[in-house]
């Protein structure tokens, strides 16, 4: 039986953007089944000891983390204990997260590269002058790939074809995928989810599932029909 994470989620607690009370997040992840949450707050993670009361008095397992706003693109940092000077720098990030044992995942990268339509460029490419990629082979040299552990590749607030475009991505670089809602409030919770294959009791058990590469996203839940997520 997998057990079912949502990787990318914010809290009216840690990020301005969101209507989605911890409170809330509990009740309705354990409506949905949910065994893990995964709350990564845009302005970095929760202290640590309140954090840990808060997941003292609940049975989903709590893991504190953040988004990351860096120079190439939104990026889910795991196992680092706050927010640092320097952080907006996707390799310095990356550097600190691997001195420490945890794990980084590039978010929804491909946000905006396809539709073309927003004013600002994307993400991603904010400080590259790169033309935007319209083949997932053109992507492939982008540096954040050789900085991240794995890819978003089913995010809830990115378009379906930008999602598989991740997807192709990830699949020619060979690269760890994960899925998750990116909620800001209890509606968009659990759209998309990493399954993992063992139990995961805590966040020491979470990162090392994460090395071990023993997940996958996952699409379904809030419907009932759960399945791997394939674009």
């Amino acid at each position: 039986m997998a057990r079912l994470f949502d990787l990318h989620i914010h809290t009216t607690k840690g990020s301005a953007d969101s209507s989605l009370t911890p409170e809330d997040l509990i009740l309705e992840a354990e409506r949905l089944g949910l065994r893990g949450l995964c709350i990564t707050e845009h302005s970095g993670p929760w202290d640590r000891h309140e954090f840990e009361r808060f997941a003292a008095r609940h049975n989903v397992v709590l893991v504190r983390a953040m988004e990351a706003d860096t120079n190439m693109g939104h990026m889910l940092a795991f196992g680092i204990d706050r927010y640092q000077s320097g952080f907006h720098d996707a390799a310095t990030l990356c550097k600190a997260a691997r001195d420490v044992g945890g794990f980084v995942v590039s978010a929804h990268p491909f946000r905006g590269v396809l539709g073309r339509h927003m004013r600002e460029r994307p993400y991603l490419y904010r400080s590259m002058p790169d033309p935007l990629p319209e083949e997932p082979s053109e992507a492939l040299d982008h540096p954040v790939f050789k900085l991240a552990h794995a890819v978003e590749v089913a995010n809830g607030g990115t378009d379906d074809r930008e999602n598989a475009f991740a997807m192709q991505v990830a699949g020619l670089l060979k690269m760890p995928v994960t899925g998750g809602s990116d909620a800001h409030s209890t509606h968009g919770l659990g759209k998309f989810v990493t399954a993992f294959r063992d139990e995961i009791l805590d966040e020491a058990e979470f990162l090392r599932a994460l090395h071990a590469g023993s997940f996958f996203p996952a699409v379904g839940l809030r419907d009932g029909n759960l399945r791997p997520y394939s674009p």
